[in-house]
């Protein structure tokens, strides 16, 4: 497709669009970090199953909650395929060996939201060392990576699953801290910079493909990572407060997050390329201000 003139490539695009059912139809996804029950991945899933794909990979690399998550999600959608994996998304091996049983088994990849990251255990600069800044660099920023790399050459190929035209949605979770400083620990903030800046760069190295690369930035989110400053928050009393640095005055649950992602991945948003979308609530629009108060 990279060779064809701007012209053909609109085309042949405003033709997919016009035969287009749901917004995923017939489409193949994979989803990285699906396995905790309140994250942004397993809600992702559920976001994409609504919109009507062949089928979705959900994937961790820990595996207690994915046979029930594919079990719901099927008998939800009866129509989409939900499909437990396990591997390490900061690995080759596992990126490549899912990828490859997606074009294996349905002859093509439309959708990969890389999700899968961890925090960081320390707040302040001097107490990090090298060994945990690498492993939170290596499980936020490398999967990141390895999901550009592999599955954007996936997309890129036709003529089997009914794929008639190159392209895909990458679709890779950053963060507010990876905006600005202040939102999170060093070594994580780094991370997830990392993270947005190889969005925007493979959005230019799949120029003509039609392989979109976007980056989400969700603010303060009940969910599994943050489950310590809730339950914190919760034992003083305080959990009203959580999210009132915002406009909207309150903290997101993962599937606000989620129905980004899954727009994200539709061809509803085919001209949204090489972004980072801040989920925040407004944290990100302003420095600082005192509630009530502007310069």
């Amino acid at each position: 497709m990279s060779g064809n003139t701007a012209n053909e490539r609109v085309g042949q695009l405003v033709a997919h669009l016009a035969k287009s059912g749901p917004s995923l139809k017939d489409k193949v996804c994979i989803v990285t970090g699906a396995n905790s029950v309140r994250g942004i991945g397993r809600a992702t899933v559920y976001a994409l199953a609504k919109r009507g794909p062949k089928v979705i990979f959900a994937t961790d690399l820990r595996g207690d909650n994915l046979e029930e998550l594919a079990r719901d999600i099927e008998m939800r959608y009866p129509n989409v395929a939900c499909i437990p994996r396990q591997f390490d998304a900061a690995s080759t091996e596992g990126v490549t060996n899912i990828v490859a049983e997606a074009m294996e088994f349905f002859g093509r990849l439309d959708v990969f939201f890389a999700n899968a990251g961890v925090s960081a255990n320390h707040l302040l600069l001097q107490e990090a060392d090298e060994a945990s800044f690498m492993e939170v660099v290596r499980v936020n920023s490398l999967s990141a990576f390895l999901a550009l790399k592999h599955a954007g050459k996936a997309m890129q190929q036709t003529g089997k699953g009914g794929k008639e035209v190159s392209g895909g949605s990458i679709i890779c979770t950053a963060s507010v801290a990876g905006l600005r400083s202040g939102a999170g620990p060093p070594e994580y903030s780094a991370a997830k910079a990392a993270v947005v800046n190889l969005c925007q760069t493979s959005s230019y190295q799949y120029a003509g493909t039609n392989v979109r690369t976007n980056a989400i930035c969700p603010g303060i989110i009940e969910t599994g990572m943050t489950v310590r400053t809730f339950d914190y928050a919760k034992s003083r009393g305080t959990s009203h407060k959580i999210g009132q640095l915002n406009p909207t005055r309150r903290y997101a649950v993962p599937a606000e997050v989620a129905n980004v992602v899954a727009f994200l991945a539709s061809d509803e948003a085919s001209y949204l390329n090489g972004q980072a979308i801040a989920v925040d609530g407004g944290l990100s629009a302003s420095h600082p201000v005192v509630p009530g108060r502007f310069m």
